[in-house]
């Protein structure tokens, strides 16, 4: 099993979650690209720490809206949304092949993540945007998904992910931030659900039933409170579980 986050989403001086910390628990590192969030000098920053530790290298694409945390929808047209993508990719990309690495996968952020999950035109621009970057990049997305049934289609490799702190509604899907216990904060049923999950075990969803989810990848959320503390129990678990951790990139 792989354990992703999402890291480098400050921004100068200003700050967001323990990147460092995290690199010590997870096995693979969804690093923002400068435009939801992150700039150059925390995109080589995390890159660097994430080579010395062995983490897995993934460019985690986004809306370029920073005022917005890359949270809202944008209506681009899908040739902007695809050469954005492409920009963000080659730029992550430069700084991990200067620490000595590459780029190993990609995941979208936020809304753009959401949005893909059903929109044709950005889904179709994105995978668009990884095929011609680097057609040996796998992608990462909700089982079902328009992203990752497009992303086969264009010959990339789909990976399932399943998020360790986030509600999911019957269908399967993340319940929206917006709705009341849409994020779990309980370290230790958030432990059980992953280790539930990677065990190939039912967790309950937001209506109180059963839902198997098949996931390759778990995320933590590095920006909620505690993560830290969350992302090192969620592995403690894995690992009593007798589940090995290690990148789904090989």
């Amino acid at each position: 099993m792989d354990l992703n986050a999402d890291m480098g989403e400050g921004f100068g001086s200003w700050s967001m979650g323990d990147d460092s910390a995290l690199l010590d628990v997870v096995t693979s590192a969804n690093v923002a690209c400068g435009f939801h969030a992150g700039d150059p000098s925390i995109m080589r920053r995390v890159t660097a720490e994430a080579v010395e530790r062995g983490v897995a290298i993934g460019a985690h694409v986004g809306y370029a809206d920073k005022p917005g945390f890359g949270r809202r929808f944008l209506d681009i047209e899908p040739a902007a949304l695809r050469d954005e993508v492409v920009y963000q990719l080659g730029a992550l990309d430069a700084f991990a092949r200067i620490a000595g690495d590459k780029v190993r996968y990609v995941k979208p952020h936020g809304a753009l993540y959401n949005t893909v999950g059903h929109h044709v035109g950005q889904a179709t621009a994105v995978v668009a945007a990884v095929a011609e970057y680097d057609k040996t990049l796998p992608v990462l997305g909700l089982p079902g998904s328009v992203w990752l049934r497009l992303a086969e289609e264009a010959g990339l490799t789909a990976v399932h992910e399943a998020f360790a702190d986030r509600a999911y509604t019957p269908e399967g899907t993340l319940v929206s931030r917006r709705e009341a216990g849409s994020v779990l904060h309980d370290a230790d049923e958030i432990a059980a659900r992953c280790t539930a999950m990677a065990t190939g075990q039912p967790i309950q969803d937001s209506s109180g039933g059963s839902l198997v989810v098949d996931p390759t990848s778990i995320c933590v959320h590095g920006d909620t409170p505690g993560a830290v503390d969350i992302a090192r129990r969620v592995r403690g678990a894995l690992e009593g579980a007798g589940v090995t951790l290690r990148p789904f990139t090989g």
